[in-house]
């Protein structure tokens, strides 16, 4: 899979452009503040209909326009897709397929696939714990775009019980016996939507596991044992170890499985314990809006112990976890590097170089061209002043 052609219309800074890309390499170079991670985040956009640098969609669009256009021509196993999305802040967004609207913006997600890493993820190791809820549902929808839709009806029911909660919290007195049974049946549709995404995420994190701990062994894994083990005192206070992924569910005490089934039941029992906090607090303390995708490094909570290195590493090693499993689902997503190298050693980026080399599309911006390694070598793109130019 590769983009050939990029479009882009009243998008962040650009009023026009449009881009032609090939496979392989290709350096997006220019000073901070010229554009280039504007691009990185318009293909990743086309892909996720979401910003991996803002929340909402009102950003995106160029100062003084109504709306915002994105245009991608997408190959993938000989056959070619042109991806359109119209950004309207405020209204639904809408898409177009081959220049064709298609009923929600939501059905084109998935016939391009990206894997972004780019400065924020750092968030992913440091961040809370909704940074990392993020990254599995995103990585969830990008493998099987149905997700979008099973995250939005849980939004949607978790939407309408916390309205009811707060309403009742509001009145400061013993809900009545209509109230419960409303809230009683918002427990049943919030238990079996939240049972589907539940379900989803552990046989993810199972998935993820053992790609993340190799990634990470890849990336930073010091030029000598010695090395290693120093770094490790210093930074966790412990012995080299692997990295290391846990799903941590709100159902305090339940025995998880992927059985739909019970984790609905077992959600249901969780919401009717907290049941009376709920209804003091007016919000839901029971679901997957709860739980947390938990991080360690030698047996430590990198959040906290992980050293700046480390946790640049670990959340690098996500991503690559992420390019693996989609990967394996049958052809290479388009994997874009956002001035990754800047933050990375010289070394780190030898081996980051000898990761991602073989990738069917790699689109890499850059500051500093030196910083790229000469490995990654491939066409180059010019980014100044709202001009985009290809230079080799």
């Amino acid at each position: 899979m590769h983009v050939a052609l990029l479009e882009l219309q009243d998008f962040r800074s650009y009023r026009a452009a449009e881009i032609t890309f090939e496979p392989g390499v290709s350096v997006l170079r220019g000073r901070n503040g010229d554009g280039k991670t504007n691009l990185a985040e318009a293909i990743g956009y086309l892909a996720a209909q979401g910003s991996h640098r803002v929340a909402t969609d009102a950003p995106l669009v160029r100062h003084g326009a109504a709306r915002a256009i994105l245009r991608g021509g997408v190959v993938r196993a000989d056959r070619r897709a042109l991806l359109e999305i119209e950004i309207n802040p405020g209204k639904a967004n809408r898409a177009r397929l081959n220049r064709s609207p298609v009923p929600r913006a939501r059905e084109i997600l998935g016939i391009l696939r990206t894997v972004l890493f780019a400065p924020e993820d750092l968030a992913l190791v440091k961040g809370d714990p909704s940074e990392r809820r993020r990254f599995l549902d995103e990585l969830l929808t990008a493998r099987a775009p149905r997700f979008a839709g099973v995250r939005a009806d849980y939004d949607r029911v978790l939407k309408q019980r916390n309205a009811l909660l707060k309403s009742a919290a509001a009145h400061r007195r013993p809900p009545g016996t209509e109230t419960l049974a409303t809230l009683e049946v918002w427990d049943t549709h919030l238990a079996e939507a939240g049972a589907v995404l539940l379900a989803a995420r552990l046989e993810l994190t199972a998935a993820l596991r053992p790609l993340a701990a190799g990634a990470y062994a890849d990336v930073a894994r010091p030029t000598s044992p010695d090395a290693e083990a120093a770094d490790a005192e210093a930074t966790t206070g412990a012995t080299p170890g692997i990295a290391d992924l846990e799903y941590r569910s709100s159902l305090e005490g339940a025995e998880l499985s992927t059985d739909r089934g019970k984790l609905a039941d077992a959600l249901r029992e969780g919401m009717e314990r907290a049941r009376r906090q709920e209804l003091e607090r007016g919000i839901s303390l029971v679901g997957p809006h709860r739980d947390e995708l938990f991080l360690t490094l030698a047996g430590l909570p990198a959040r906290g112990y992980a050293s700046q290195g480390e946790s640049w590493s670990f959340a690098l090693a996500l991503r690559l976890a992420a390019f693996e499993l989609l990967r394996a689902d049958g052809d290479d997503p388009v994997l874009i590097l956002d001035d990754v190298f800047a933050e990375l050693d010289t070394e780190r980026r030898r081996r980051l170089a000898a990761l991602v080399a073989p990738a069917e599309q790699v689109i890499i911006t850059a500051a500093v061209p030196d910083d790229v390694p000469a490995e990654l070598s491939g066409a180059a793109y010019d980014v100044a002043g709202g001009e985009v130019t290809r230079v080799r």
